[in-house]
């Protein structure tokens, strides 16, 4: 049987990535107390990046939102890899943000509200969290999109 968190995300028409493999030497994510660190993950399927940078004007909005939400579906997948289910979250507490940007592009921050909104779907208030989102020069593979994470524990 299905956890409740997988059955809101299959009606929403998602479904987690087969694998999310590691770019380098470290953990998807460690726990330490009641807490799980979520190493980032960038917007690919199964190490294929899907989105590329660096986003300027014109960058469509919805389409780097996906980009986000994708780097959230890998976290997802660690966090069930992790902790054997997807409904072991008690709150997600932090989420940090990167966009690969032009100098003068401004809005990062939406760009990540991609993976901020789909937390907030799966998991309700206890999905609301604290957030940073910031530009930057590049990312791994040229990615669009990076999003890490802190979340808490039953």
């Amino acid at each position: 049987m299905s956890c409740p968190v997988e059955t809101r995300l299959t009606e929403m028409g998602l479904a987690l990535p087969p694998s999310a493999p590691s770019r380098a030497l470290f953990l998807p994510g460690k726990v330490t107390g009641n807490l799980l660190y979520l190493s980032g993950q960038i917007c690919e399927w199964e190490g294929v990046p899907q989105y590329f940078g660096p986003a300027g004007e014109g960058l469509d909005m919805e389409m780097a939102q996906k980009a986000a939400q994708m780097c959230a579906l890998n976290m997802l997948f660690c966090i069930k890899q992790i902790t054997g289910s997807l409904d072991s979250v008690a709150s997600v507490v932090r989420l940090g943000g990167f966009v690969a940007a032009e100098p003068t592009f401004g809005k990062g921050p939406a760009v990540v509200n991609g993976a901020s909104q789909l937390f907030i779907d799966l998991y309700g208030e206890a999905g609301r969290h604290a957030r940073t989102a910031v530009n930057v020069a590049s990312l791994p593979e040229c990615a669009l999109v990076e999003v890490d994470a802190v979340v808490e524990l039953h």
